[in-house]
């Protein structure tokens, strides 16, 4: 029998005795389920495509969508193991959920939503972030659960008084899954700060909120009504019969499978990057883009520009949140698609964006072009709104390899600025990026120039591309898998990443000028946001 024989027989026996592990991660545009085995590595995957609407000024998805995508995404890895290993699906070893991080869902004693879901995407919260970001002395991003929450109590928002739990994207769908109010530390952290020595929500300053709405005389306390905070490798519950009928509604999988603490995007992408140990740091550049680094020590000042999270099991890490990176970017890629498609030219998306990828490195950003790719407001640079432009000088060629270079740099300008603060005022070190994401996937490219950008050797794993989910199904693993007393660095370290393959690429003296050069025009470039901002 060949080798690749072998090997089906061997993954059919995993699959049937229930020796793997399932993570589905919400992203902003796709929902992603992998199933792994008990070598960690995908054996089958499904997908569901979807999208936020602006509804009323507010970014927000249904949570019939929710439930759809999840049904849907879950399906379609289930007829993968069907099609692949010709095995129906029962069980797994264990679930792990993921979602984009922050935001703010909330519900009633009935379990009723009270307003539409109020995405990270948003940047109404100004007022409520710069306040309690004084009270606390910690920065509170206008992206944080408790901004929306302090932001509706200041509008007087009628729905407030009702409220009996507050939680984000993969705490709802895991309380669908299993019953439990509960969240994973890391995004437990993009709730409301918290102490990482107890690795829960801060007391502390929990008091100090409640003390602030006293005179609203409201019916809960703030802890009444936030989640339960775990860490990596805990019990969060097990999938209950409500919770497999709304996964798999065919009836084929069977409740009682464990499942681990749900966790934020950031969380699984660190844990899908290896990146969880101290003075590591990873970036993940797709719809948004977000570097996260686990810090050795405090910073030394509160900085609104950035955010203070943890890692799954409850590090502290300094987490540069951009709301834009790719999507302007995808929209022009999409036109000229269209264009070649006109000419009668057939591509694929994928052959589109590895060759205008490849083009931006033949181009040059020398200030004759400015692009601002904000299709949504900004915290760290201060936008509520935003407006996709595209500016250039009248002696400035419009060539389409500088055009390129022009919105790659775009997509990383704001999150220079962020790193820019943790370099140049708080001296973090940072020895190497790990890069992950769909700017990424044209080899090379993408890591060129994040290192200009962000003046480091920037790697990019063989695993890169299977992304957030696939972090999620490795924190399920850990769930059940680990050694007593293990912890989650060593069981990634050792069990997960030994041996793994990456490439990595060093910052070039002349991209890393020419980026700096681009930032200068950049910030120049914002002014003309702001007026388009004002007129448009």
């Amino acid at each position: 029998m060949t080798e690749t024989g072998n090997e089906n027989i061997c993954r059919i026996e995993e699959i049937k005795a229930g020796k793997t592990a399932l993570g589905i991660e919400f992203g902003s545009t796709r929902i992603k389920a992998v199933l792994i085995g008990s070598d960690h590595k995908p054996i089958a995957s499904g997908g569901h495509d979807w999208e936020n609407q602006l509804e009323n000024g507010v970014w927000t998805y249904s949570l019939e969508s929710v439930k759809l995508g999840l049904q849907d995404a879950y399906a379609k890895l289930a007829k993968d193991v069907a099609d692949t290993y010709g095995v129906i699906l029962h069980t797994v070893g264990a679930i792990g959920i993921s979602a984009m991080m922050h935001g703010y869902l909330v519900f009633d004693e009935k379990d009723q939503l009270l307003v539409p879901f109020r995405t990270w995407r948003n940047t109404m919260t100004a007022e409520a972030s710069e306040k309690l970001t004084e009270l606390f002395n910690y920065p509170v991003p206008q992206r944080w659960s408790i901004a929306h929450l302090y932001q509706a109590i200041l509008k007087k928002e009628p729905h407030v008084k009702n409220i009996r739990f507050i939680t984000t994207l993969e705490g709802y769908v895991h309380w669908l899954l299993t019953g439990q109010k509960v969240l994973g530390i890391g995004d437990v952290a993009g709730m409301f700060p918290v102490d990482v020595a107890l690795h829960d929500f801060d007391p502390v300053r929990i008091r100090q909120f409640d003390e602030l709405i006293a005179d609203e005389h409201m019916p809960w306390k703030l802890a009444d009504i936030l989640p339960k905070a775990l860490t990596a490798g805990e019990d969060a519950g097990v999938l209950t019969a409500e919770g497999a009928a709304l996964l798999d509604p065919s009836g084929n999988l069977q409740p009682g499978i464990p499942m681990c603490p749900p966790e934020g995007d950031a969380g699984t992408g660190m844990t899908a990057t290896n990146s969880v140990a101290i003075r590591t740091g990873n970036v993940s550049a797709g719809t948004s883009v977000f570097a996260m680094v686990v810090l050795e020590k405090p910073l030394k000042k509160v900085h609104p520009e950035l955010d203070l999270v943890t890692t799954p099991a409850g590090d502290m890490v300094a987490m540069v949140h951009c709301n834009n990176c790719t999507s302007e970017l995808n929209a022009w890629a999409g036109m000229f698609r269209e264009f070649a498609e006109l000419m009668g030219l057939k591509t694929d998306a994928g052959e589109v964006f590895t060759r205008l990828y490849q083009k931006a490195l033949e181009g040059k950003a020398d200030g004759g072009m400015i692009s601002c790719n904000y299709l949504s407001g900004e915290h760290i640079t201060g936008f509520e709104e935003g407006r996709p432009l595209f500016v250039r000088r009248p002696d400035a060629p419009l060539a389409l390899a500088d055009f390129m270079k022009v919105q790659l740099y775009a997509s990383l300008g704001t999150l220079k600025t962020g790193m820019d603060i943790l370099s140049k005022e708080e001296n973090v070190n940072l020895d190497m990026l790990i890069g992950h994401g769909g700017f990424f996937k044209t080899p090379v490219v993408g890591q060129r120039l994040m290192a200009a950008a962000a003046g480091v050797p920037v790697a990019v794993m063989e695993t890169a591309g299977e992304g957030g989910a696939w972090g999620a199904a490795l924190l399920a693993g850990y769930r059940v898998w680990k050694d007593e007393n293990e912890s989650l660095n060593d069981y990634l370290a050792k069990k997960v990443f030994s041996g793994q393959k990456s490439s990595v690429i060093e910052p070039k003296t002349e991209e890393q000028e020419e980026f700096t050069s681009f930032m200068n025009t950049f910030r120049s470039g914002l002014a003309v946001e702001r007026a388009a901002i004002e007129h448009l």
